[in-house]
């Protein structure tokens, strides 16, 4: 029955306009909550929430924090106490703010270092996390509850830096950025937009605001060097498209190196030639370590100088280095006096970053509990040694290893360094460093292997350095009081509990690994043992003492086979390293040199040229046959080389020339080539 009472009407007019009206008002609001977690020092942060484009102080919409720092307050150092407390999770909230509009976060940091997180969520539902540096930062957000299937490629996590025929795994995080949980999805990625790789992942729970670490199970191994576009993405979340595509792919550049040549046994055929290519004229001062950046192509060599305690160490960096046209830079981190206060060692990691691991006992210098370790570095000049922050430009510092003596790069930002306080190997993984100048730590992981004893010189002159061969695994390290090499397998050992010293910070992870394997590898013939190196088959340690550089064979049962020795004439070695071609450096601390050796022209080479050789059937799962070996005299030596330069397979020529089997080669590529004409290359590939 209709009501036609005019009254009536009058009276539901309202009522529908306001049934119409107020929901829509009331849709139009999502709660938003803001995550304050704090560092090491809470009461340093102040922040405001703000609509976009207002500054801090105006149309405040809600604020929280130390309000003696306020918005004026950054980088003043005032240390007022109040606000927040030290190393905290504060949840403050919720604010109904209007939905689909965005908004500003503004935040102040009293001492000018930053290191105070911020989560925002809508809803519940993270949208947005943001890390203060500096002195103050201000973050947007839209005021929106995410979409529900929204999957990014955060971060990839395979190096920027390899090795032409080397398989590389496309690794990285999936962070889930919708509301629904993610159980299954298609993991792609194309090489200079090639065809894609796609690797179809199911059975997965990647919840809302959660990360997935991956590892493509389809390698990439490029065969040429130069650069190359990786592009990596997910699809097919659950069966359906990604409703927010903006953020789905992640594109990084990959820079395939030539392999190093293996030419350690050149320099015992003839006597080498030294060249000094750095001295105190290129403010090369006590140096005491050398590495080049590990994009080969630039020969970008960087050398480490001692400095003084309160001073701090620095650096030489030589583009195309030894080249006629060659160039220097000079620089010194205005923080060096406690993030590089007498570096022992230097090591170029394959992301573009590096790690120096500082001599002292406490980098503080206040004569207080040891508080020193290794410390990370970007090799971006733009950023290295530049003013930032509080803390100069370091990208990270962990402080568990006193009196570090060397260190050595596995991969990204992990290191192994030789702790000179307690005597034993410290594996660091900075994980995702903090901004240059910052001094958030917590996500740091550490592991102490204490069960062997490396024994530091006492004076504090002569370094214990340590070089991982990457191709096994093996750490090697040299044990000066104890005139000795020894070897850590770095994939052996299992948690044992928590460490007796430290920890002097929170860690992600911070604990013993026992039970891992080590043997001692060289034991005898060492007086001062200072700079180590590995080159394929070859082990080479300098001696300090003697100005030897002895070379050792690896592939030998320990303790290892002395091949011979190369002899500087001038004591006063340590830090040694093989260049991108091949040829052998090292730095001389007292003379304050960097020199280059180089094998006797034609050393290891007859004066007949190199035969051009061939090979049949190629790819090969067994036997292959070489032309060209008719060229060569009967009682010369064929060599089979791995991508590395070790030599996995030596033969007479003789008999090479009735085939060389390969069946018992692991499938990949492999090099031959005579050993009495170096250039006499051929590549084989393989295949079972």
């Amino acid at each position: 029955m209709t009501n036609t009472n005019p009254k009536s009407m009058k009276k539901l007019l309202p009522l529908a306009f306001g049934a119409l009206l107020f929901p829509a008002l009331l849709q139009a609001q999502v709660p938003i909550t803001v995550d304050v977690i704090t560092d090491d020092y809470g009461y340093e942060g102040y922040w405001q929430l703000v609509p976009d484009g207002s500054a801090c102080g105006s149309n405040t919409i809600a604020s929280g924090g130390n309000t003696a720092v306020g918005c004026n307050g950054g980088g003043v150092q005032n240390q007022a106490p109040g606000g927040y407390g030290n190393n905290q999770t504060i949840t403050e909230g919720p604010f109904n703010l209007s939905d689909g509009a965005t908004y500003n976060l503004i935040v102040v940091d009293d001492w000018g270092d930053g290191g105070i997180h911020y989560n925002v969520r809508a809803n519940g539902y993270l949208i947005g996390e943001y890390a203060s540096t500096g002195a103050g930062n201000t973050f947007s957000f839209v005021a929106a509850v995410p979409a529900e299937l929204d999957l990014a490629v955060s971060e990839l996590t395979n190096p920027k830096y390899a090795f032409a025929d080397q398989a590389i795994t496309v690794a990285g995080t999936l962070r889930n950025h919708g509301t629904a949980t993610i159980s299954s999805l298609d993991l792609n990625y194309t090489i200079d937009g090639g065809d894609p790789q796609v690797a179809s992942l199911s059975g997965l729970n990647i919840a809302s605001g959660e990360d997935y670490h991956f590892e493509h199970s389809i390698p990439w191994t490029p065969t040429q060097t130069g650069t190359y576009d990786l592009d990596a993405w997910a699809s097919n979340l659950n069966g359906a498209a990604d409703q927010a595509p903006a953020n789905d792919h992640n594109l990084m550049q990959e820079v395939i190196n030539a392999p190093i040549p293996n030419i350690i046994d050149q320099y015992f055929y003839a006597t080498p030639t030294f060249t000094t290519v750095g001295s105190s004229s290129d403010q090369v001062s006590s140096p005491r370590d050398l590495d080049f950046h590990q994009d080969l192509a630039r020969n970008e060599l960087w050398v480490i100088n001692k400095g003084t305690e309160n001073s701090g160490g620095s650096t030489v960096t030589f583009f195309d280095a030894g080249a006629p046209d060659m160039t220097h830079q000079y620089k010194h981190d205005g923080n060096a006096w406690h993030f590089m206060s007498l570096p022992t060692a230097i090591a170029m990691a394959d992301n573009g970053n590096f790690a120096t691991s500082p001599g002292v006992y406490d980098a503080n210098h206040d004569g207080g509990t040891p508080f020193t370790g290794p410390a990370l570095w970007s090799s971006d000049m733009s950023i290295y040694a530049q003013p930032s922050g509080g803390n100069g430009s370091h990208l990270d510092m962990l402080h568990e290893s006193p009196y570090s003596q060397g260190i050595a790069s596995e991969t990204l930002n992990r290191f192994w360094v030789v702790d000179g306080n307690l005597g034993d190997i410290v594996m660091y993984d900075f994980e995702h460093p903090h901004e240059p100048g910052g001094s958030d730590h917590s996500d740091g992981v550490v592991h102490r292997y204490d069960e062997f004893t490396i024994t530091k010189d006492p004076n504090n002159n002569v370094v214990s350095h340590c070089v991982l061969d990457h191709n096994t695994g093996w750490l090697y390290v040299v044990d000066f009081g104890g005139q000795r090499v020894l070897r850590l397998d770095i994939h052996s050992g299992t948690p044992g509990g928590t460490p007796s010293f430290g920890p002097h910070e929170p860690f992600a992870e911070y604990q013993n690994i026992v039970g891992a394997t080590w043997e001692p590898v060289v034991t005898t013939g060492l007086v001062e043992p200072a700079g180590i190196e590995v080159i394929g088959n070859r082990l080479l340690v300098s001696d300090h003492s003697t100005g030897d550089i002895l070379v050792y064979d690896i592939n030998s049962a320990p303790p290892f086979s002395l091949v011979g020795t190369i002899s500087t004439g001038a004591p006063g070695i340590m830090g040694i390293k093989v260049g991108p071609d091949g040829h052998l450096w090292y730095v001389n601390t007292p003379n304050n040199e960097v020199v280059r050796i180089d094998p006797a022209a034609g050393a290891g080479i007859t004066e007949n040229p190199p035969p051009t050789l061939s090979a049949h059937p190629n790819p090969t799962s067994g036997t292959v046959y070489l032309a060209g070996l008719s060229d060569v005299k009967g009682n010369a030596t064929l060599d089979v080389l791995d991508i590395t330069g070790s030599i996995v397979l030596t033969l007479p020529v003789s008999t090479a020339l009735h085939g060389i089997d390969l069946s018992g080669l692991s499938n990949g590529v492999y090099g031959i080539h005579v050993r009495e004409y170096p250039a006499s290359m051929v590549r084989i590939l393989v295949e079972h």
